[in-house]
């Protein structure tokens, strides 16, 4: 929803530097998607797995993606140097310490199971490492943290169910399930039942919808699987009525400027349509989602979306970062604090 704190007057230049100060939640970003070139060769070396680059930068000059299915091709070879408990860990802790870095006071945090008990690595080693992590991260940096179980939409319902079952064990180290991988083609309600069964479970629900694929699917996250936020979204915009429902429900977008831009959602991050999204009055939110890959974290999407986007203002930046706090699964108490220091962020900048 709209807040009703009015932001005090703040020059370009300093808003810039509010960006990166002000507290933010992230409630989109693929944990697998993080890990960084000279992360998955160390990896590699440690666990005696062959790549098919032969150097850091032979790497990164492949993360030149055409759409989302070529960047997935990568993603998933990257993702095969993930065996032990300890990678996972690893991973995890290499996120939060930047997210930390970047202002982050919460993240929710994808993950994809299937992507490794497919190649024999056990459901207790994916969840355990990432939960210990996050556990050690607020420990000991103050960052909250949660793990949403994501299905990959390309295999069928029976292995997201079969997923879903495997995990339950596990319940207690995760809030939330997910929808993710390649969108066209596969729409939501190709997987009614286990978000169903999820529903049964208490769990958060969340998809990715409207990055690709049409409005419809939009429709159909919201009506079939009754998701509580879509992921990405950006394409609601050619539907006035979905439009509407959105900001009347209050339902909260998901949405990763650098990554629309590196997989030709949009031309350009200038033309990306966020800021028709909120003034449309919808509860837009700014992300990273794949860092690693789309060229940046959370306070680099922000600074580029404010330096490149025509018409952002400090209002919207507060909008922006206030959504993500109210938006994510937290408790209320916590958002409460973080909302008082985001405000008193902004109150600082104009003294």
């Amino acid at each position: 929803m709209t807040t009703k704190f009015q932001v005090p007057a703040i020059d370009a230049q300093r808003l810039q530097a509010v960006l990166k100060a002000m507290p933010k939640a992230e409630l989109h970003m693929h944990i697998e998607g993080s890990l960084e070139p000279e992360m998955i060769f160390a990896l590699a070396q440690r666990n005696g797995v062959k790549l098919a680059y032969d150097s850091v930068e032979a790497l990164r000059k492949a993360y030149a993606f055409s759409d989302l299915q070529s960047f997935l091709d990568i993603y998933y070879a990257g993702a095969s140097v993930l065996l032990k408990e300890q990678d996972f860990y690893d991973m995890t802790r290499a996120y939060l310490n930047r997210a930390v870095e970047d202002n982050v006071v919460r993240a929710e945090i994808f993950f994809d199971p299937q992507t490794h008990t497919e190649r024999g690595v056990p459901m207790e080693t994916v969840i355990n490492g990432l939960y210990r992590a996050c556990v050690d991260a607020e420990k000991e940096q103050g960052i909250s943290s949660a793990l949403i179980l994501c299905f990959l939409r390309h295999l069928s319902e029976e292995s997201a169910l079969q997923t879903l079952e495997d995990a339950l064990p596990f319940r207690d180290k995760f809030l939330g399930v997910g929808l993710d991988s390649s969108e066209v083609g596969h729409p939501p309600e190709k997987f009614a039942r286990v978000f169903a069964r999820a529903r049964e479970l208490y769990l958060h629900l969340v998809a990715h919808a409207g990055e690709e694929g049409p409005p419809a699917y939009i429709w159909s996250a919201l009506d079939v699987l009754g998701v509580e936020r879509i992921d990405h979204g950006v394409q609601a915009v050619h539907d006035p009525k979905l439009m509407e429902r959105l900001a009347k429900d209050h339902i909260a977008l998901t949405v990763c400027p650098l990554s629309n831009e590196k997989l030709c959602v949009f031309p350009k991050l200038a033309d990306h349509n966020i800021k028709q999204l909120l003034d449309a009055g919808l509860v837009a939110t700014v992300n990273s989602d794949d860092p690693a890959y789309f060229g940046g974290y959370m306070n680099t999407n922000f600074t580029r979306l404010f330096a490149e986007v025509p018409d952002l203002t400090a209002q919207d930046a507060y909008q922006l970062a206030f959504n993500s706090i109210d938006a994510s699964f937290a408790c209320t108490e916590d958002k409460q604090k973080w909302t008082k220091q985001l405000r008193e962020c902004f109150e600082r900048s104009a003294m």
